[in-house]
């Protein structure tokens, strides 16, 4: 019975006597494997599987010299082909009645299929140094594959570290112009003075800092790709300068009268709101027109929560090489709290506040709630600012999550998105509130 009982289950499961032979083969281990329980009964487990566990860290040897079990190891076997298979693992050790050791039991199941998947999630939630598997990223990543053979002005708007300068990395590395120079600049850091300088170069004795001739940063980004971020913030004789750059291809340095021609694509950025900046003259139209040939919206992260997961293992990765401490997961109450908060500081403000947790938490752990910055964990954007009037802002959880039901008339999935968790967070808020239908 116990035989037929381990032959229906999907995990393969071997035992071994004390001498490490194989004395039970169940079918799924056969079909893992591709070897049958005659050709490996009385064998030695390690000749059959050839794992490198086997002849440096047995798991059998392991669970009798510890006394505990193994749970959900990750190593590679052999099949019968002498191809590597991916597997999890458990190990226990057999005793008779006399609770003597007479051997070890090992359960393992191929997670070939979950690697690849991993891979191709991997694929998908990465684009060019972007993460990010929503609706609104994946269109922006299809978008710059089908501008790749465009040498048309991109302008990139989004709010503060949205990451803009990213999304012009990825054109780059996706365009034509990729092996040519790119050059970034920042508009906004530059007096005003120096910035026609810096953009376009100058010659010798052009202002009293001038003690020789030098190139600005349009002729070295020459057949390459220029970035201007903070475009916006140009001062409005700079923008005209730029708005020829881009109609005739041609400028002059500062204290030269000679011009020179320029084959340079102009990406550039903003965080500013577009209709005031041109109401209000700040920004030229017929510019923003013109460098708005391709027009790229970085969506904020409140608005594609969906991203939030694949960012937040990404920034555990980062920094797991940074300060060479193993680190992957977060508590799950952690990803509620990422997940409730609107972020106003974006992927920028995301990263930081993993840092900070990173560095607090101690290696193989996980991050808990109580390593999050205090200000997140107190922030009032944990719940929507738009609940019904009746609702007390002092009220508890449960009173606000009945208000919020009692909005949508009960639709979870409504009230789930509203809120920026799953259905199953969701479900265990009620559950512990006893507001499960």
């Amino acid at each position: 019975i116990k035989d037929h009982i381990l032959d229906s289950i999907g995990e393969g499961v071997f035992t071994v006597d004390k001498n490490f032979r194989i004395n039970f083969f169940n079918k799924a281990a056969e079909k893992i494997t591709g070897f049958t329980r005659e050709e490996v009964n009385g064998q030695f487990c390690k000749h059959v599987f050839k794992s490198e566990l086997c002849f440096t860290d047995c798991p059998i040897a392991q669970v009798i010299q510890t006394n505990r079990n193994i749970f959900d190891h990750d190593t590679n076997i052999h099949n019968n082909k002498d191809e590597k298979v991916p597997i999890k693992l458990n190990a226990s050790v057999l005793y008779n009645n006399e609770n003597e050791p007479t051997g070890g039991i090992i359960s393992f199941r191929d997670i070939s299929d979950l690697i690849e998947f991993r891979k191709r999630l991997n694929i998908r939630n990465e684009f060019h140094g972007i993460i990010g598997q929503s609706k609104q990223m994946t269109e922006i990543f299809s978008l710059i594959e089908e501008i790749s053979n465009s040498d048309a002005p991109v302008f990139i708007h989004g709010e503060s570290g949205t990451g803009k300068e990213l999304i012009a990395d990825a054109i780059v590395k996706s365009s034509d112009r990729k092996t040519k120079e790119f050059i970034k600049v920042n508009c906004s850091v530059f007096p005003d003075n120096l910035l026609a300088s810096e953009l376009f170069g100058h010659v010798k004795g052009a202002f009293t800092d001038a003690v020789s001739h030098r190139a600005g940063r349009f002729e070295i980004a020459n057949d390459g790709t220029i970035f201007l971020d903070e475009v916006a913030e140009m001062p409005p004789q700079m923008q005209l300068k730029l708005l020829r750059v881009l109609q005739e291809g041609t400028f002059e340095r500062v204290g030269e009268s000679t011009t020179r021609n320029v084959d340079v694509r102009v990406i550039a950025a903003t965080n500013m709101e577009i209709d005031k900046a041109l109401a209000t003259g700040k920004f030229r139209e017929d510019l923003y027109y013109r460098l708005n040939v391709i027009p790229i919206e970085v969506p904020p992260l409140r608005d594609r929560k969906e991203d939030i997961y694949p960012l937040v293992k990404h920034f555990l990765d980062k920094f797991s090489v940074n300060y060479k401490k193993d680190i992957s997961e977060v508590d799950e109450k952690v990803l509620d709290v990422y997940n409730s908060y609107d972020w106003p500081g974006n992927v920028r403000e995301l990263e930081n506040v993993i840092e900070y947790a990173f560095v607090r938490t101690q290696q193989n752990q996980k991050i808990d709630v109580a390593k999050l910055p205090v200000a997140l964990r107190n922030s009032k954007n944990i719940f929507p600012a738009n609940l019904p009037e009746k609702v007390d802002s002092q009220g508890t959880e449960k009173h606000k999550l009945l208000a919020l039901l009692e909005k949508h008339k009960w639709n979870k999935t409504t009230l789930a998105k509203e809120l920026g968790i799953g259905r199953t967070t969701l479900w265990r808020k009620l559950k512990k509130h006893g507001l499960v239908e």
